[in-house]
């Protein structure tokens, strides 16, 4: 039996049909930039204080009514409580002066009972502004993300099951249509409950198309172009709209405004399901040899090449339960945390997505040239050690904290990029979308604890960056005892998957050891 590169060697590598495929699906890639890191500007809290009623007060009453507060060693107004305005209201009538005639600290304080002012200097609204997500109810700002990430870890492992039982091409483009519809239906949620439920439903398509796409794109280009793609090629299609990302949120500061702008460029992608075939190893997976045949006698005709006779001989199709798992974490705090970097939320998470370009870069030439173990271990060491070097940097050098911390997310995204052409190497076509999409599942629900990891620091500073740090390094030593794929084709069957170097086939203690020390690996690197 031939192997599936070798049967279709006839079409080359780069042909028009290879070069519509590579491009049009680094395109479709472009709104998972915008995904789920739209929530840095979705759920950021605005600067606020409680709203002061227009009642009968004079204007220094009015000016004294919300107490000043010590916060890091600078004064600000209070965030949740205002001095009672019955009592302030009385002292105003009496015609008496705050801090001359009356001693401020002396007065009784009550919550924000008639709301809250929201500063409008950076956003007109976000979804804490429209929803009072603040003081009492600010846990539900971070719980808001991780409902989307709990979306995104449902989705990915749905997807994966449904991409392997009916195609790749379809559930890419199913899951699109999900994420863009719930996404404009969150513009008219009447409450946080509304909001939150669309919100889980438009993470069900999230990342679940970006999985559809790498496997679809993995399994149809082969040689130095199937590597291209799944490292630099789709991860700059990321990127692009990463950085578009911010530049959508300079013009559009009214959430509804932002959902709307973000979705609706989602609608050019429909005629894509004209352009983009299905992929033929699936196809030959699920013995649909003759369909599987029809698309590359096409792309033969498209790159102006004759077909042999007989294209493909007959695949066996094996099936195992074979599911690696995967977390984000690294990935995800340090791109979640971007506002809090610079006093400009839309240059922090510009720079953020413009630092994932070279690492894409560094890692098409990684996996062109290097090992994939010796690979992933050097970025994740790079990692760690950036996010260890944070803490020892002087307060007065805050560039050179942003620098290092930007050079953890150069390693972390390049290694994340990494470990996804990593898995599609491990794994056989039949189980390839499933163990791609099980491991992203896995991989999400540690993100969906990255909100709350990052409100860490309020407690102790590094504290985030000393754990995202420790798990790099713990995976820089588990990564060693994975299996090398480099240099081997892509595994059609279970038997070839097993052929890798590495993989343990007897005793069930040694194969559990692989597993277990693959879990620790994959805890880091995923998106």
């Amino acid at each position: 039996m031939k192997d599936y590169d070798d049967s279709i060697a006839f079409l080359g590598h780069w042909g028009r049909f290879q070069q519509a495929v590579f491009f049009l699906l680094c395109a479709s890639i472009v709104p998972n930039g915008f995904g789920v890191f739209f929530t840095v500007f979705l759920t950021d809290t605005p600067l606020h204080h409680c709203l002061v009623p227009e009642v009968n007060l004079s204007q220094a009453w009015r000016d004294a009514t919300i107490p000043i507060e010590v916060v890091d060693g600078k004064q600000e107004l209070s965030s949740c409580s205002r001095y009672r305005l019955d009592v302030v209201r009385n002292l105003s009538a009496q015609g008496l002066v705050p801090g001359r005639d009356v001693n401020l600290t002396d007065l009784e304080q009550e919550g924000c009972v008639d709301g809250w002012s929201y500063s409008k200097d950076i956003y007109q609204s976000t979804i804490v502004s429209e929803f009072d997500l603040v003081c009492s109810d600010q846990w539900k700002q971070p719980f808001t993300t991780t409902l989307l990430l709990l979306g995104v870890v449902f989705g990915s492992f749905v997807s994966g099951q449904l991409s392997d039982r009916f195609g790749r091409k379809p559930v890419l483009f199913a899951t699109m249509a999900v994420q863009t519809f719930f996404t404009i239906v969150q513009i008219f949620s009447p409450s946080w409950t509304v909001f939150s439920i669309l919100f889980f439903m438009s993470g069900l398509g999230q990342i679940s198309n970006y999985i559809s796409g790498f496997v679809l794109g993995a399994e149809i280009l082969t040689g130095n172009v199937r590597d291209l793609f799944s490292t630099m090629g789709i991860s700059l299609g990321f990127a692009v709209g990463y950085m578009l990302l911010p530049l959508f949120a300079y013009f559009l500061r009214d959430w509804k405004s932002l959902l709307l702008g973000l979705s609706l460029p989602c609608f050019a992608y429909i005629p894509l399901w004209w352009f983009i075939p299905e992929s033929p190893r699936w196809l030959l997976s699920q013995g649909r040899l003759e369909e599987a045949e029809a698309i590359i006698r096409h792309a033969a005709k498209i790159n102006k090449v004759e077909a042999p006779q007989v294209i493909f001989e007959d695949y066996s199709i094996y099936y195992l339960c074979l599911l690696r798992l995967t977390l984000s974490t690294g990935y995800f705090g340090l791109s979640l945390n971007t506002p809090q970097l610079h006093a400009n939320p839309y240059i922090s998470c510009f720079i953020s997505a413009a630092v994932e370009v070279p690492a894409y870069i560094s890692c098409w030439l990684a996996q062109c040239y290097l090992p994939r173990r010796v690979s992933v271990i050097s970025f994740l060491l790079l990692e760690a050690v950036s996010l260890y070097s944070i803490q020892l940097v002087p307060q007065s050098l805050s560039y050179l904290s942003f620098a290092l911390e930007m050079l953890g997310k150069f390693a972390v995204s390049a290694s994340s990029t990494l470990m996804y052409a990593y898995t599609a190497e491990l794994y056989p076509t039949v189980l390839r979308n499933t163990a791609t999409g099980t491991c992203c599942t896995v991989s999400r629900v540690g993100s969906c604890l990255t909100p709350f990891l990052l409100k860490l620091g309020l407690y102790f500073k590094y504290l985030p960056n000393i754990i995202l740090g420790t798990l790099a390094a713990v995976s820089a030593f588990a990564a060693f005892f994975l299996p090398e794929s480099f240099g081997q084709p892509l595994p059609q069957t279970i038997e070839q998957m097993f052929k890798l170097k590495r993989w343990v086939t007897k005793g069930t203690h040694a194969s559990s050891y692989v597993h277990f020390i693959s879990i620790l690996v994959y805890f880091i690197n995923y998106k």
